[in-house]
């Protein structure tokens, strides 16, 4: 393996703001649509206005678990595959998200590859 990336400079702080950026939109579009589903689900499933609809949705998706008890088979199962995707969810959006951050410390601590022959 060749020694160029680790003789590489670091990404100006403009091209990683500008990453910052882009993944932090994504970050944000993905939590709109997790909500978005969400809300669809419990006011399709449990009837809920879309207020109601959207508080279970975002404190699931928080983590904090919902609001209103399910009533209909529908609903439980709803909330069940719902918490259990936002868990997902809230993993891999945070990776997505933290990644140009992790990728900058990686690079600037010169993190060797695992490929990489540790006698050279």
């Amino acid at each position: 393996m060749s020694e160029r990336p680790r003789r590489q400079r670091l990404a100006s702080r403009e091209a990683f703001r500008r990453r910052l950026i882009g993944t932090g939109t994504l970050g944000l579009v993905l939590i709109a649509i997790s909500l978005a589903i969400g809300v669809a689900g419990y006011a399709a499933t449990e009837h809920l206005g879309l207020l109601d609809a959207f508080l279970d949705a975002s404190m699931i998706l928080s983590g904090m678990g919902p609001v209103h008890e399910p009533k209909t088979e529908a609903g439980k199962l709803f909330a069940g595959l719902y918490a259990l995707y936002s868990g997902f969810a809230v993993l891999g959006i945070a990776a997505i998200v933290f990644a140009p951050v992790v990728h900058r410390l990686f690079h600037r601590f010169h993190i060797a590859d695992t490929d990489e022959d540790p006698r050279s």
